[in-house]
């Protein structure tokens, strides 16, 4: 069956699997033209759910999970996080509207708090169970939206999430009860994000329970990591062969934690594992979508999350440590990443957004445009056109 003989919806997955081929898709020397594109693809993902949360993801085909083809269910995780890159993509195209839907986004994530504080695993409609990562992202949101409007109400939303957090961490610094059902629960290292989120919280909100089990949650976390960089038990799920993109989750949660505790020992063990992934990026600017212990690649498909997060950490470390060295990888990743958006697709649930692999039929996000992929390339594409200015901006440091 050749591409013109198919239906809309065949000839949508066979164009794009056509382009992959070929090498991808046109990309522009400017960023703009590709963070417009991501950020309205973000807003129809918003405007998807009838609700202000943003819909996971859009699925080319029909999807094991929700049994449907096309967008798919809110979700709580991914929009906490994805309101600070509103607020951020707002100041810097001037798009006013973007704060608007990061506000009302804010103010959703309240109305599906649970009542013991907690954000639930999984998307809107799936059982209402609390997941310990999820809450740590849904508080960057909060304290976003506290910073841009001083509203009380996502300061005690915060709170509650924060106390949550501390009360269901063990004493040696482990979170065992809450994480969530949808994930290995036995590999979640890459809650260094969540004690990321919980470090902000205790600075934000003036509280040293916060901060303080955030310090033992990141220690923790650091002691476990091997002279070579590698970071055990860090996956959804295959502990010894992870995803780049849970591991730039504990990477990115040790750099920030380190920044906000002044604790110089997380930040550098970030370093480390940030400079062997570093060591790994190819003549094309792509990296393996899994690693072995060694470092060595674990798959022949790309995580497109994973990339786009590793040029968010690089430009990052940038900020902190002042060495220039760190963004030398940072140009040909985000233009392999960009090769990889469909600008022109006459379908608006792919146009402009970021899938899980690439190829599209690679194991992570199979056939799916994710929020959250295109959520770490529009924040990559901000930091890299503005640099310095974004690394002391508020919602800059959240995103």
């Amino acid at each position: 069956m050749t591409i013109a003989h198919a239906g809309p919806r065949a000839r949508a997955v066979l164009g794009e699997l056509w382009h992959e081929r070929l090498g991808g898709f046109d990309v522009s020397d400017e960023h703009e033209p590709h963070l417009r594109s991501a950020l309205q693809w973000l807003c129809r993902a918003q405007d998807a759910t009838g609700t202000p949360g943003i819909a996971r993801g859009y699925s080319l085909i029909r999807h094991e999970q929700f049994g449907t083809r096309g967008w798919q269910p809110a979700y709580p995780e991914t929009t906490g996080y994805i309101i600070p890159t509103l607020f951020l993509a707002a100041r810097h195209l001037g798009w006013s509207g973007l704060a608007v839907r990061a506000i009302q986004a804010a103010h959703w994530e309240i109305e599906v708090q649970l009542p013991n504080g907690a954000v639930q695993g999984g998307v809107i409609g799936e059982p209402p169970t609390p997941a310990i990562f999820n809450t740590g992202q849904v508080i960057l949101g909060w304290l976003a939206a506290h910073h841009e409007t001083r509203g009380d109400e996502f300061a005690v939303a915060a709170r509650r999430a924060a106390d949550y957090l501390v009360s269901t961490l063990d004493e040696d610094g482990v979170w065992r009860r809450g994480n969530s059902m949808f994930a290995d629960r036995r590999a979640t290292n890459y809650n260094a994000r969540t004690a990321w989120a919980l470090a902000e919280a205790g600075a934000a909100l003036a509280e040293p329970r916060f901060t303080e089990g955030a310090r033992s949650a990141l220690q923790r976390i650091a002691r476990q990591q091997h002279e070579n960089g590698w970071f055990p038990a860090c996956c959804l799920t295959d502990p010894a062969e992870p995803l780049i993109h849970t591991v730039a989750y504990a990477i990115r949660g040790l750099l920030e934690g380190g920044r906000v505790l002044g604790d110089q020992s997380l930040i550098d063990a970030a370093a480390v594992a940030a400079r062997r992934i570093a060591e790994r990026v190819d003549a094309r600017g792509t990296l393996p979508g899994r690693f072995t212990a060694t470092w060595a690649p674990a798959a022949k498909w790309r995580c497109l999350t994973g990339e786009a997060q590793m040029a968010n950490i690089w430009m990052r470390l940038e900020a902190i440590t002042g060495e220039r060295e760190w963004h030398r990888t940072v140009p040909t990743v985000l233009r392999a990443v960009k090769a990889t958006q469909s600008r022109n697709a006459g379908d608006p649930g792919i146009r402009g957004g970021i899938k899980g692999s690439c190829p599209m039929t690679g194991w992570y996000g199979r056939f799916e445009v994710l929020n959250w992929a295109t959520k770490f390339f529009a924040d990559a594409l901000m930091r890299d056109e503005r640099g310095e200015e974004y690394a002391v901006d508020r919602c800059g440091v959240l995103a």
